[in-house]
């Protein structure tokens, strides 16, 4: 099976433009994301899906000297986006992870993938359907031919902007698998949208990156038990709703 997993990135956020290439210990936010998520066991490409918009050439730029691959397609039609992307790189299955994710950890990642690769009857998998996993460690993952029916058929402004609402909201019509952790972590915000949100990232890497560039989602929770006032640095604010 090919496996591809497609990052969504573009430098237009509404709330912290150019998020995902601020810099922290003297490299852009997405470098860390690309890092980790390139020590998958079952991600055969990773490609960054960005916009044909000017202002990305940046994100295309930062890829070339990267050696990442890239694709570019729609600003407003993510879905579309998405489609065009797999359907260039081949993909079996598509794992979709958002840019705003820097600290996800790959363990995560692949639990979730080995879900979807182990019950075979399952159109889409995610560990956002329940959430027990902090903000930022999403990761949801379903086959080409579902995307495809999605490209084909969803209408809606949502669906079209946010790939797989299409999934999650018809699930009488798709086979829906849900990936949870043992313990509920779900309070803590690891994504970057807002300022306070780099703010707490950047501690977070500059206190881990160091020592232990493959930190994972325990070592995170323990350096957050022992520092609880970093909880209230982003704890206010509120996640973007569909």
């Amino acid at each position: 099976m090919r496996i591809v997993a497609i990052i969504q990135a573009r430098m237009g956020s509404t709330r912290l433009p150019g998020k995902i290439l601020k810099i922290v210990n003297d490299r852009p936010l997405l470098s860390y994301q690309i890092e980790r998520l390139q020590q998958s066991s079952y991600i055969t490409d990773l490609v960054i899906a960005t916009t044909i918009d000017d202002k990305d050439d940046l994100i295309v730029d930062f890829c070339k000297k990267n050696n990442v691959l890239c694709f570019r397609g729609s600003e407003e039609d993510v879905l579309a986006r998405y489609y065009e992307t797999a359907k260039a790189f081949e993909a079996d299955a598509i794992v979709r992870i958002t840019s705003d994710c820097p600290i996800i950890d790959v363990q995560v990642v692949d639990k979730t993938i080995r879900y979807f690769i182990d019950n075979k009857n399952l159109d889409y998998v995610s560990n956002t359907v329940e959430k027990t996993y902090p903000r930022g460690q999403d990761t949801e993952i379903f086959s080409f031919a579902v995307l495809e029916r999605a490209y084909n058929e969803a209408i809606l402004k949502r669906d079209r902007e946010h790939v797989t609402a299409y999934f999650y909201t018809n699930p009488k019509v798709f086979k829906i698998g849900s990936v949870k952790n043992e313990i509920d972590y779900s309070r803590y915000r690891w994504t970057v949208d807002t300022e306070e949100d780099f703010n707490l990232i950047k501690n977070i890497i500059e206190n881990l990156y160091c020592e232990n560039p493959e930190f994972t989602l325990k070592d995170t929770v323990q350096l957050m038990e022992e520092n609880p006032d970093w909880f209230y640095i982003n704890a206010h604010i509120e996640q973007k709703k569909l």
